[in-house]
């Protein structure tokens, strides 16, 4: 009895993969990828480039936002989005890539980053705009606020709640306690139901603290992982500076098949190129998807206006996506490792690099990143989560505890459990909710164009950017953070 009950989960476990696998397969492999870049090619054209011709000014407005007497500041949230994008994915992903689609990867990677800067920049913008206070005085918001109450579909948002949920609340959560333990005990031997408790602990301080206690931690550990994981690409690249510009050179080469013309299947080349960089550059910086712009409305903004917080995200792209992805590339690349005949796969491919050029107490290096990366992600994808969660109960703190011991459940699950089934699943529901949040960037974007545009005449006037509703008679049924009665220009503090 008991092998046939064994036999007979087996095959549902086949069945769903199955399932799920095509679902996968059709969103990740074509839908979503022709969407997301299509509609960052197209945000990109009608902003003008705004990502080059702004970039220096969005740096001004991350440090002008860094400190604020309430709420949360642009620096905070900027921290905690970049805490959720980066992760394994920008080591290990970067890693996949390379093996996947040789050296050109990367630069499609940078091209569809570029693109995506853009897309974060409306969904962010747009998620302040329709942002509201919740029962503690905190903003709320991101693609199920504006789904509901720019687009009067609330159906539509608790879709996209739902699946988010389902993928950044439960399962990611769990994949990163999982990358966690196993790294852990492959590298030191540690018990992985030991450091499973030691990582529920941990993310229990912080996420039930709520929002504002996940944004203080992220602050202070996103600079930590970001400075010492760029210092140590800085020594390879340094150690191999005169191989620098042949790098480059390969990787704009091999984007376009020129380095393979002479052996022939140059399209081939081209595609697989296309094909594995672009992948990587969506699924890391999230661009489109939905995700950051949950965290992106609870910014209190300074200056005063929505357009404000979409500069700081389209940062977080570039930071995620060009800088970090890049560092990962070039220690790979530069090491020589791909062209050995003992290369490893994935984050062991980087861990073999790192080997080679700086010796084997990079093994600790790489544990300590992985430990930094993989854990910040797991209470900034807690907070993506929590807004969602809020909103289905009317922004009411109604099951939020319920929600948490859940999450922590699930981080213990994914410390010692490791199912595929589940994993793909959350690939499955990120999918569907970035389809989702696509389609209401598309129908909204005319708003946001014009809010955006409303921010740039004034900047260029040398004022300071207030956004004033009587601009937007399409605002004026709006009761949110925005109102008239709400509405008041952050206080900023030295």
């Amino acid at each position: 009895m008991k092998v046939a009950n064994e036999s007979w989960l087996d095959g549902l476990n086949n069945v769903l993969m199955s399932i799920i696998g095509s679902i996968n397969g059709l969103l990740w492999g074509q839908v979503l990828i022709y969407l997301l870049v299509g509609v960052g090619i197209y945000f990109t054209l009608r902003l003008g480039f705004i990502q080059i011709r702004q970039f220096r000014h969005a740096v001004d407005v991350l440090k002008s936002g860094k400190n604020i007497e309430n709420g949360l500041s642009s620096y905070q949230v900027f921290c905690t989005s970049m805490a959720a994008r980066v992760g394994t994915g920008n080591m290990a992903g970067v890693a996949v890539a390379l093996a996947a689609g040789g050296p050109g990867a990367i630069f499609w990677m940078w091209l569809i980053a570029l693109f995506g800067m853009s897309t974060a920049f409306v969904e962010s913008t747009l998620a302040q705009v329709y942002k509201v206070k919740d029962v503690d005085g905190q903003y709320r918001g991101g693609p199920a606020y504006y789904m509901e109450k720019g687009l009067g579909m609330r159906w539509m948002g608790t879709l996209f709640s739902i699946f988010l949920i389902i993928a950044f609340g439960l399962v990611f959560n769990a994949v990163q306690a999982n990358t966690i333990t196993d790294a852990l005990n492959h590298s030191f031997g540690f018990d992985e139901t030991i450091m499973g408790v030691i990582i529920v602990a941990a993310s229990a301080f912080f996420i039930m603290g709520g929002l504002r206690k996940v944004a203080e931690a992220s602050s202070r550990i996103v600079p930590v992982m970001a400075v010492g994981y760029l210092a140590i690409a800085l020594v390879v690249v340094i150690m191999n500076i005169t191989e620098l510009p042949g790098a480059i050179a390969l990787i704009v080469k091999s984007a376009f098949g020129w380095q393979e013309a002479a052996a022939g299947g140059v399209a081939y080349t081209i595609a697989q190129a296309m094909q594995s960089g672009i992948a990587r550059g969506l699924f890391s910086n999230e661009a489109g998807m939905g995700s950051a712009a949950n965290v992106a409305a609870s910014a209190t903004p300074n200056p005063n206006h929505p357009a404000s917080q979409g500069f700081v995200q389209m940062l977080g792209v570039f930071a995620d996506t060009i800088v970090i992805c890049t560092a990962s590339a070039a220690m790979i690349m530069l090491s020589g490792v791909m062209d050995q005949p003992d290369a490893a796969s994935g984050i062991g491919l980087l861990q073999q690099a790192l080997t080679s050029e700086l010796g084997g107490w990079t093994a600790y290096f790489m544990a300590a990143a992985i430990l930094l990366f993989c854990f910040s992600s797991i209470i900034a994808n807690y907070s993506y989560a929590e807004t969602n969660i809020m909103f289905l109960n009317g922004n009411t703190k109604k099951g939020l505890l319920a929600f948490r011991l859940l999450v922590l459940a699930m981080v213990m699950f994914g410390s010692v459990t490791s199912l595929p089934v589940v994993w793909n699943l959350a690939d499955a529901s990120m999918g569907l909710m970035a389809l989702i949040n696509i389609i209401a960037l598309i129908l909204l974007s005319k708003l946001a164009f014009k809010v955006i545009k409303d921010y740039e005449v004034q900047a260029k006037e040398g004022k300071t950017p207030v956004f004033d509703r009587s601009k937007f008679p399409e605002l004026d049924e709006l009761d949110g953070a925005w109102h008239p009665k709400d509405a008041k220009v952050a206080k900023t503090t030295e």
